[in-house]
C-alpha cells in the first residue's frame, strides 16, 4: 500500500487526523481513548510509514500522560495533584486538536512533554 490508499475507508490525512482525535474518546467511554488509538495504529502501521509516525507520536503522548497521571494521583494527597489532573485534561484536549489539525495538513506533530518510547 502507498500513502494514496484509503485506510478504514478514509484518505490517509483524515485517518491520521482521527487517530489523534481518537484519544478523546475517553470522554465518551472510559478507556476507549487508550484502546482506539492503539488499534488504529496497530492495524495500519505496517501499511503506511505516515500512519506509523502519527501512531508513535500519539502512543508516546498517551504513555507519558499515564505517567503524569500517576504522579498527579500521588500528589492528590497534598492537593496539588487535583490541579495537575485539570492541567493534564486541558493539555490532552489542546494537544489532540493541534496534532489532528497538523495531520490533516500532512504534517507529523510531536506532542510537547511526551517521552520518546517509540522512535
Amino acid at each position: 500500500m502507498n500513502d494514496n490508499d484509503e485506510y478504514w475507508g478514509m484518505p490517509l490525512n483524515t485517518y491520521c487526523m482521527l487517530l489523534h482525535l481518537s484519544q478523546l474518546a475517553s470522554f465518551v467511554a472510559p478507556g476507549l481513548g487508550l484502546v482506539l488509538p492503539v488499534v488504529m495504529w496497530a492495524t495500519n502501521k505496517d501499511k503506511s510509514e505516515t500512519i506509523d509516525q502519527h501512531g508513535k507520536a500519539t502512543i508516546n503522548w498517551l504513555i507519558s500522560l499515564i505517567i503524569y497521571s500517576i504522579i498527579c494521583g500521588i500528589l492528590v494527597f497534598v492537593a496539588v495533584g487535583i490541579l495537575g489532573f485539570v492541567v493534564l485534561a486541558i493539555l490532552n484536549i489542546i494537544f489532540a486538536i493541534i496534532a489532528a489539525m497538523k495531520a490533516n495538513n500532512g504534517e507529523v506533530w510531536i506532542y510537547p512533554l511526551s517521552f520518546n518510547f517509540f522512535k
